[in-house]
C-alpha cells in the first residue's frame, strides 16, 4: 500500500483545508470542542455548513466556544452536548441522546501527562482511560448513527507521544510496573492508532472510514500537567524558563486543526481509511531510531495488536 499524500503541509490551516467544501446536511461531533484544536476543528466544520455537535465535560465553556464560532458560522449550526469520556454513565446518556445519522465523528479531547497515577472508578489508569476507552465507548456506541450515514468518517487524534509506548498488554494499567507520565500518555496514544487499524477493518462494509493522526506541537490547554523541566523538554519555554507563544516548530490552534479538518471532510481523502497522518499527509513509518516527533512507529499499525486491543476494549467495556 503505497503512502497517501497530499498537497497540504505543516503550514496549511483548517481553513485552506476546508474551503470550497459544502457539509450542509452533514452532521458532527467534536470531542473536546470547547478550545484548542477542537475549537478550531469545530469552527471548520460549522463555517462549511455543517451541524456540529461540541461533546464536553464544561458545558459553560462549550456554550462559550459556541457563541465564538456563531459569530462566523455561515451556513452551519453548533450546538453543545455534555460529555465526560472519564464517566461511562456520561457517555451512555451522549450515545442515548444522540438521534439520526452522524457523518463526521472527531475523537479529539485528551488528557496528557498527568503527573501522579490517578484511576477511574473501575480501576482504570486515567489517560488510557479517557483518551482510549472513553473515545472507543463513544464510537462503539455511535456505531448505527455512523452506518446511517452512509459514508461516516471518523477522526482519531493521536500524537506522536505514541513513539514513548507500545501497549503494554500484561499491565496496561500499572497496577505492577512503575507509573511514569509519558510512558502513560504514549501508551494510550499507540491504543488510539491501534484501535483506528481495528475500527477501519471491522467497519468497512458500513460504509465508515477511520483515521488517525498527530495534529503536531500546539499550545493548548494540553499542556496544563507539565512541569517547568517538562515544558522546557518539548521546546515550549527557553532556556531561562519563559514560556513560548509560539515554539520553534510548533503550530497555531488553526493549523494544527488542518489534519484533523482534512480527514473529517476533505473530499481528497475519500475513501481512505486505517491511516495515521501528520502535516496533512499520511505519515512515514519509522525504520531507525525515532525522533520523539515525526513518524509512525511499526507496532502502532501492526494488525494482530490492533485485534488484540480491539477484544481486550470490547472485555473491558463489557461489549
Amino acid at each position: 500500500m503505497s503512502r497517501f499524500t497530499t498537497r497540504y503541509s505543516a503550514q496549511s490551516t483548517a481553513a485552506e483545508v476546508i474551503a470550497g467544501v459544502d457539509l450542509t446536511g452533514k452532521r458532527a461531533v467534536v470531542t473536546g470542542g470547547s478550545s484548542g484544536i477542537g475549537l478550531e476543528t469545530a469552527r471548520a466544520l460549522t463555517g462549511a455548513g455543517a451541524e456540529v455537535t461540541l461533546a464536553v465535560r464544561d458545558t459553560a465553556a462549550g456554550e462559550r466556544a459556541a457563541a465564538d464560532i456563531t459569530v462566523g458560522a455561515g451556513r452551519g449550526r453548533v450546538q453543545v452536548g455534555r460529555l465526560d469520556l472519564a464517566d461511562r454513565t456520561s457517555i451512555d446518556a451522549f450515545v442515548a441522546g444522540w438521534t439520526g445519522p452522524l457523518h463526521i465523528l472527531v475523537n479529539n479531547a485528551g488528557v496528557m501527562a498527568m503527573p501522579e497515577l490517578t484511576r477511574t472508578a473501575q480501576g482504570w489508569e486515567t489517560q488510557f482511560a479517557v483518551n482510549h476507552l472513553g473515545h472507543a465507548a463513544l464510537t462503539l456506541g455511535l456505531h448505527d448513527a455512523l452506518a446511517a450515514a452512509r459514508g461516516a468518517r471518523i477522526v482519531v487524534v493521536s500524537s506522536s507521544a505514541h513513539q514513548q509506548s507500545p501497549v503494554v498488554f500484561d499491565d496496561i494499567h500499572f497496577t505492577s510496573r512503575p507509573y511514569e507520565a509519558w510512558s502513560a500518555y504514549g501508551q494510550s496514544k499507540t491504543a488510539a492508532i491501534l484501535f483506528t487499524v481495528a475500527l477501519a477493518r471491522k467497519w468497512a462494509a458500513d460504509g465508515i472510514t477511520a483515521n488517525a493522526l498527530h495534529p503536531g506541537g500546539i499550545m493548548t490547554n494540553l499542556q496544563r500537567h507539565l512541569d517547568d523541566a517538562q515544558l522546557r523538554f518539548v521546546g515550549a519555554v527557553d532556556e531561562q524558563g519563559n514560556r513560548l507563544e509560539l515554539p520553534p516548530g510548533w503550530k497555531t490552534p488553526q493549523q494544527g486543526a488542518a489534519t484533523s479538518v482534512l480527514l473529517a471532510a476533505s473530499p481528497e481523502v475519500d475513501g481512505v481509511t486505517g491511516r495515521y497522518f501528520e502535516d496533512g499527509n499520511e505519515a512515514v513509518v519509522i525504520g531507525g531510531q525515532p525522533d520523539g516527533r515525526t513518524g509512525v512507529l511499526p507496532y502502532a499499525l501492526n494488525e494482530k495488536d490492533a485485534d488484540r486491543l480491539w477484544d481486550e476494549t470490547l472485555r473491558l467495556l463489557r461489549r
